[in-house]
């Protein structure tokens, strides 16, 4: 099936029952995001919805002629799944066999991005350039500014052509000039930025706003080193992505999307940006970094402005971080790495944003399996997981609850948790060096650790002390028959033997629950023995 763009897109959501309208007027700058950010903070994820801005104002009384989407792209599995043109079972192999046939994107002429292009005044009028779009200020009463959020930075290496699409935030700071903050020094466009350094000459990007939905998946992916975002994206639509040339500098984007700003990143000078309310749940602090001198601005004439709810987690970006990236750790750990035994790997989402906490969740594993996928998942991903807990197939990997129970339980501290030193801290508080005006310095040291925690059984256990399924099962039908509340069953729900149980014990239980104990407990008397040692 082919790919949509953002329009398709929204008329699918509300074909679906799945979008919220709202005709009245909104407060980009305080209304907009709050209104949003409620649904993640009060409702379960299955009830969450997109929302479509119809009548977008600011506190001048400015009234934008675009639609803001938010919420519109991974406030939910479903919705998520509904982008990716697949049914929620069917995301992680949609990755993966994306992953392992990508398609290389296709060039095109003209584009509807294209169909009204504004080149920037130098000196950046009022009201021009950036000021011209409806961009929210994602955390009001801590952003100083509107952030550019869902913002795809095309970039591409000045030597080799190799080519990289990636989500970051933009401060925007004047009609004409916005910020760009990497959270960790490698990523995609990094690289690029230092090879134009080297040249002496600017970094030419582009940011893309409002992309088809399977090109902001792929954008706000950890695909494998060397991978092609937009050729990932082409495998999961099953054709090339569209692309064309921007009008002012030599960069490739997707031509089916809504905004296009064009310019040049610095390479000689740096300033402050943020503070911004960041997916680790703490406001980032203001730090220097590199930012974006505007040329033009392209646009489809009815275009929709498209702003991703991110912060505290859950949100839309962490639910999308997530369904990309377990697959990405699972692809690595069964293939790459061989480990078999291993049947899922989980993010953890709520409030630890996916790149917190990880777990490995194995089947009968053999060898060194457990201790070989610990420190692999540790250093798959800079600024990964910074606790990975392998727990056995019988626990839930996906409930808290469950996990910590075979950590309480089957986990021996001294010789089952490995902390490893010397990892960068990047964005995880507290943040030290603070100048004057309350800003962080830019430079990081190796000053952080990554938890490995083995909680899997590495000797047969007695079984969970639950009845067995079958007595479960009829208990469910017996309870649904009395007409009981709705049930919401959570693992364990029911029994299983862990290793640590005889065809004696087997019996006897089962006579038990035939009304006959005295058989056992004439076994028992048989096995008398003195009292001694009291």
């Amino acid at each position: 099936m082919p790919y949509h763009d953002l329009h398709e897109h929204i008329a699918l959501l509300e074909k679906n029952g799945l979008l919220h309208r709202i005709s009245r007027p909104v407060n980009k700058n305080t209304e907009l995001h709050p209104l949003v950010r409620l649904q993640f903070r009060g409702l379960e994820e299955s009830e969450r919805k997109a929302f479509l801005f119809e009548n977008v104002t600011d506190g001048r009384g400015t009234t934008y002629p675009f639609p803001v989407l938010a919420g519109g792209l991974a406030p939910s599995q479903q919705i998520y799944a509904l982008g990716m043109q697949c049914a929620v079972e069917e995301i992680n192999s949609r990755w993966t066999q994306a992953m392992e046939h990508p398609i290389e994107p296709a060039e095109v002429k003209t584009a509807k991005c294209q169909e009204v292009v504004h080149e920037l005044d130098p000196r950046g009028i009022p009201g021009s350039g950036l000021d011209a779009f409806p961009i929210p200020v994602s955390t009001p009463g801590w952003d100083p500014a509107p952030f550019l959020t869902c913002a795809h930075w095309v970039s591409h290496d000045p030597v080799t052509g190799k080519r990289n699409i990636g989500n970051y935030r933009g401060h925007v700071k004047a009609p004409n000039r916005v910020g760009l903050t990497l959270l960790t020094p490698t990523q995609g466009i990094g690289p690029h930025w230092q090879a134009a350094r080297k040249l002496g000459k600017p970094l030419e990007v582009a940011i893309v706003v409002g992309a088809p939905p399977l090109v902001t998946y792929a954008s706000a992916s950890k695909v494998p080193p060397g991978a092609d975002e937009l050729a990932v994206a082409g495998g999961i639509a099953g054709e090339p992505i569209r692309m064309v040339r921007c009008k002012t500098v030599d960069v490739y984007v997707p031509a089916d999307a809504e905004i296009v700003i064009e310019g040049r990143v610095s390479i000689d000078e740096m300033e402050p940006e943020g503070p911004f309310g960041e997916f680790i749940g703490y406001i980032q602090p203001t730090k220097y970094a590199r930012f974006m001198d505007i040329d033009c601005i392209t646009h489809r004439k009815d275009a929709v402005f498209a702003s991703l709810v991110s912060q505290i987690s859950p949100s839309e970006s962490s639910v999308m971080r997530r369904l990309s990236t377990e697959p990405v750790y699972l692809r690595h750990l069964r293939g790459s790495m061989g480990i078999g035994s291993l049947k899922a790997v989980h993010l953890y989402e709520e409030l630890l944003s996916v790149r917190r906490l990880a777990v490995l969740q194995f089947e009968k594993p053999h060898s060194d399996q457990v201790k070989r996928a610990l420190l692999a998942t540790a250093s798959l991903v800079a600024g990964g997981a910074k606790v990975i807990i392998a727990v056995d197939h019988d626990i839930d990997h996906t409930d808290l609850t469950s996990v910590m129970w075979a950590v309480g339980t089957r986990c021996t501290p001294h010789k089952d948790v490995t902390i490893i030193p010397g990892f960068r801290l990047g964005t995880v508080p507290p943040f030290a060096d603070f100048d004057e005006h309350g800003f962080v310095s830019h430079e990081e040291g190796q000053n952080d650790s990554i938890m490995l925690i083995n909680a899997t059984m590495d000797t047969p256990y007695p079984p969970v002390s639950l009845p067995k399924k079958e007595y479960m099962d009829r208990a469910v039908a017996l309870w649904q028959e009395l007409g009981l509340p709705e049930l919401r069953l959570r693992n364990p729900w029911y029994g299983v033997s862990l290793g640590q149980w005889s065809d004696t014990l087997e019996a006897a239980a089962r006579a038990a629950t035939e009304g006959d104990y005295r058989t056992y407990g004439d076994a028992l008397k048989r096995m008398r023995k003195p009292i001694s040692g009291i």
